[in-house]
């Protein structure tokens, strides 16, 4: 149950709901009626596809985010910079 509530909900960064992105569709509120025409398995892939680009994207942009709040409460007493030896 807590995995299903968790994949069930809107990810924080992707704006995606996780069994979307996995499945392609919604696990349980699409349609539940079985449909006889079947999408083609090229246009599935491709809006797939899609769904994985823009939440690469949003993860992209939400690390540099929390990266740039972390690094406000952090400073640098002594001046190092990368590659210095103590």
């Amino acid at each position: 149950m807590a995995e299903f509530q968790y994949n069930n909900k809107k990810h924080v960064a992707t704006k995606y709901i996780l069994s979307k992105l996995n499945f392609g569709r919604h696990l349980w509120k699409e349609d539940l009626i079985v449909k006889m025409e079947l999408p083609k398995l090229e246009d599935f892939l491709e809006r797939l596809k899609k769904s994985w680009e823009v939440a690469k994207k949003s993860m992209k942009i939400a690390k540099k985010v929390m990266k740039k709040q972390f690094n406000k409460k952090r400073w640098n007493p002594q001046e190092l910079k990368k590659g210095d030896n103590m």
